[in-house]
């Protein structure tokens, strides 16, 4: 297992076959498409993976696919969010088996925002899983408990095992800046959320990482190289032509994702399970126009379905 994360960490989806079954065979095919452009690790499940749409099976048998599919080549951060520190615990010793030791745990909304709840609950998961690199998500309201920067740094010092803190809120920069001047020699770092929509103001308060979903994985990494050899410039204008379509992103969530992978010849379809507005033909088009302009689609002729 690497000792430190930093870079492009991207959410993989879940496919689903038209019957409404997980799609292992895709499953590989998104994974290769990752690692082929570049990323540093991948995180599943999460958020965007539909993860509360996941029976415990799936959840097992889709990350050993990843897990698979990776063969070593980046790390791979296991979600082990569950609304019991003893479904958390079981998530985690499957990645255990896995051999994935790093784990995303959002504490659950029912345990509160106060510092020694959230102490008492993941103290208890790391207990029991002393093995494992703990990265807290911290999600903003009405999904997440919107944990401060305050709470943070009393977790993370009361529970070493806490290694970064993916950040979420909104704003998300202020608290990445409050959490990196106070934190911790046991916090490595902060990692952004947010769909990448926040990344050059995440990095350039001190974030290691980002988590965007996967569908322009490309140009996330080519954006985070180019900030981290100093070309700001050319990072900004990468940023820059990536918003418009996630700001379409933010609406359209995972059904865009399935869309781009569709345009790029990595999945067939769109299926998702959680409730997730319908993409219709004009939201289609402002899609595909997004994908002109950033090259993912190169000719007219790719827009037609």
């Amino acid at each position: 297992m690497t000792n430190t994360l930093s870079g492009i960490l991207p959410v993989v989806p879940t496919p689903y076959q038209d019957g409404g079954g997980v799609d292992e065979g895709a499953m590989a095919r998104l994974v290769e498409y990752a690692i082929g452009s570049g990323v540093d690790g991948l995180v599943f499940p999460g958020f965007a993976s539909e993860v509360e749409h996941l029976t415990a099976q799936e959840r097992r048998d889709l990350l050993g696919k990843v897990v698979h599919e990776t063969a070593g080549k980046v790390p791979i951060i296991a979600g082990a969010s569950a609304e019991t520190a003893e479904d958390v615990i079981d998530h985690g010793k499957v990645a255990s088996e896995l051999g994935v030791r790093w784990l995303m745990i959002q504490p659950p909304k029912s345990i509160g925002s106060d510092a020694e709840a959230v102490i008492a609950f993941l103290g208890q998961v790391a207990a029991a899983l002393p093995d494992a690199r703990i990265i807290l998500q911290n999600a903003p309201a009405p999904r997440g408990s919107d944990l401060s920067p305050a709470t943070i740094l009393d977790v993370a010092r009361a529970v070493p095992q806490v290694a970064y803190v993916k950040e979420e809120t909104l704003p998300a920069g202020p608290a990445i800046s409050e959490i990196m001047a106070h934190r911790p020699d046991t916090l490595l770092g902060a990692i952004g959320g947010g769909g990448a929509r926040y990344v050059l103001d995440e990095y350039a308060r001190g974030a290691c990482a980002a988590m965007p979903a996967i569908e322009i994985s490309g140009e996330h990494v080519e954006l985070d190289r180019a900030w981290r050899s100093g070309n700001q410039a050319r990072a900004r204008e990468i940023y820059v032509k990536t918003l418009p379509l996630l700001a379409l992103q933010a609406v359209y969530r995972m059904r865009l994702t399935k869309h781009v992978m569709i345009r790029r010849g990595v999945l067939e379809n769109t299926i998702v399970r959680a409730p997730t507005p319908e993409l219709d033909e004009l939201a289609t088009a402002d899609i595909d126009a997004n994908l002109l302009e950033l090259g993912i689609i190169n000719r007219q002729e790719d827009l037609i379905a």
